[in-house]
């Protein structure tokens, strides 16, 4: 059976388990949410994620949230992006869920797609803060190595990377950072990549685009 995964282009956690399915070519199709205009606080999704987050994975009778547990799935299904030091890799993908997704994806949301007036300059402010003390983590760990759980790529490199690739600016500038440059082109060299906004649908040119019509 094909799986299904409820996402969005802009989603970095939906990012995670939508590359992971692409470089390992395990059949999946995506399944638009649209969680600009309230689609995820609604009974129908609520009932499939009582979350009301995304992504959820769906695939033969099994529905999975949250994109640390469906990348463990998937590495265990596929066998693949799980060499190295288990407890390493779920030390990295904790901390990501922590430290690193949860907020750069929280405050590239506040800079870029909330309406200016109601953007919070103090909390802004602060979790730039926090970005940049997470960044300084994940740049500090990759000196002399290239993958941050072992000496190939995992579901750590897979679940860490993922807001990193966006062009919305939150305060990281590849250019600033060259261990983590260097690192996301060694992800963006594995056969299959794609960006997020070619490999899901939606994203803010669309968006513009049915706001213009």
């Amino acid at each position: 059976m094909t799986a299904q995964l409820h996402c969005f282009g802009e989603s970095g956690h939906s990012y995670k388990v939508a590359l992971m399915m692409q470089l390992t070519g395990h059949p999946w199709q995506p399944v638009f949410v649209d969680f600009f205009s309230g689609a995820m606080r609604g009974a129908d999704y609520r009932a499939l994620n009582e979350m009301g987050e995304a992504p959820v994975y769906v695939e033969d009778g099994l529905t999975l949230a949250q994109s640390g547990v469906i990348l463990l799935h998937l590495a265990e299904r596929t066998g693949r992006f799980m060499d190295g030091d288990r407890s390493e890799i779920l030390r990295w993908l904790f901390w990501d869920n922590h430290k690193g997704s949860s907020q750069f994806g929280t405050l590239r949301f506040l800079m870029n797609f909330l309406p200016p007036e109601k953007r919070p300059a103090e909390v802004i402010a602060w979790l730039q803060g926090r970005c940049k003390a997470a960044l300084k983590t994940l740049d500090g760990h990759l000196a002399g190595r290239d993958w941050l759980a072992g000496d190939r790529p995992t579901i750590a490199d897979l679940s860490c990377c993922s807001y990193l690739y966006y062009p919305e600016p939150f305060g990281f500038d590849r250019g600033e950072w060259p261990r983590i440059d260097a690192w996301l082109d060694r992800i963006q060299a594995l056969p299959g990549w794609k960006h997020p906004y070619d490999l899901m649908p939606g994203n803010p040119a669309d968006r513009a685009a049915k706001e213009d019509a």
